[in-house]
């Protein structure tokens, strides 16, 4: 009886000195620098949302010199965050990429001209200069022009184009008549520089029927294959919708968490936390097809990509959650 005592104890400690399993590791790249537009994601990380998952994830801010489709490509990451014309763009290309939640439901691209200047309507675009982000933030641009039947090769018919920097001054120094600007952060960048809304003209692509998928969430299709990978994007994206609703219902919060992480300026991650809300609506990460469609028909009659691609989309992530 004792040595069995002896031996129980034995292997009972034996079991403790074991290492705990390791948390199932995932990287996450950003479409851009840290800011409320993610804060889901830092949220999720900070509340220990990931945690509880049993997932350990790394988020790599993303900034002008990074295309998260590239570094998905490289393996510099399991899931990216990124616009969908420029996921499909990378698609055609070779890179197969699958969305597998959108949790932005809305569009947040707009573009802005000063109500003193020559633009009050689409009609007056032929022959301004119009700017606009490239590294796959062109394509709604080109979309909506190719839609009204402008050039973007200039002249007086057409629009010339600027490959606009990352911030409002080709407005406020007069080098474009309008320029392109997010709901959330460059627009109250304007508002900060002086502007007041009724100085603005302002062309939002949502009210439009123009806004194509911002801000989903893709990974590579042959890790789809693997059902780990698999389970572990359920947890992954069920996760990071938990964190969404927490740093909707605490803005304030979530502004603090994304200063910890890199952000700038609390006050205007706060406000660009309640404009991000009205863009994701219901956080449940669900993809409309519809959006999905509309997306697609506009980088085909572009030209962007040369046909609407098969299994560019899964609802199997968001349906197992």
């Amino acid at each position: 009886m004792k040595k069995m005592i002896v031996s129980m104890l034995a292997g009972a400690m034996s079991l403790a000195a074991l290492p705990a399993l390791a948390a199932d590791e995932v990287t996450l790249q950003l479409k851009w620098v840290a800011q409320a537009q993610f804060a889901g994601y830092f949220v999720a990380k900070e509340k220990g949302f990931y945690e509880e998952e049993d997932l350990d994830v790394t988020i790599k801010p993303g900034g002008p010199d990074i295309a998260p489709e590239q570094v998905i490509a490289g393996g510099g990451a399991d899931v990216i965050v990124t616009w969908m014309a420029a996921a499909l763009s990378a698609r055609e290309k070779g890179v197969d990429l699958v969305n597998i939640a959108q949790p932005y439901k809305n569009a947040g691209m707009q573009l802005v001209c000063p109500a003193d200047g020559p633009i009050k309507s689409e009609a007056d675009f032929p022959g301004h200069t119009l700017g606009v982000w490239f590294f796959g933030n062109e394509y709604p641009f080109y979309a909506w022009m190719n839609k009204l039947g402008y050039s973007t090769e200039g002249g007086p018919e057409g629009v010339t184009v600027l490959k606009q920097s990352f911030d409002v001054q080709p407005l406020i120094q007069k080098q474009a008549d309008c320029i392109s600007v997010m709901t959330y952060n460059e627009y109250w960048q304007l508002i900060d520089a002086g502007y007041k809304p009724e100085d603005l003209i302002v062309f939002n692509y949502t009210e439009m029927g123009n806004d194509l998928l911002e801000d989903g969430l893709y990974v590579l299709e042959e890790n789809l294959e693997d059902e780990a990978f698999k389970d572990k994007m359920v947890r992954f994206v069920r996760a990071s919708m938990k964190g969404w609703e927490y740093a909707i219902a605490n803005p304030e919060e979530a502004a603090g968490i994304v200063m910890d992480n890199g952000g700038q300026d609390e006050n205007h991650q706060v406000r660009m936390m309640g404009e991000v809300a009205k863009l994701i609506g219901e956080p449940d990460a669900k993809l409309r097809e519809d959006a999905y469609e509309r997306t697609a028909d506009a980088l085909v009659n572009q030209g962007i990509i040369k046909e609407k691609p098969e299994g560019a989309w899964t609802a199997d992530i968001t349906d197992a959650m």
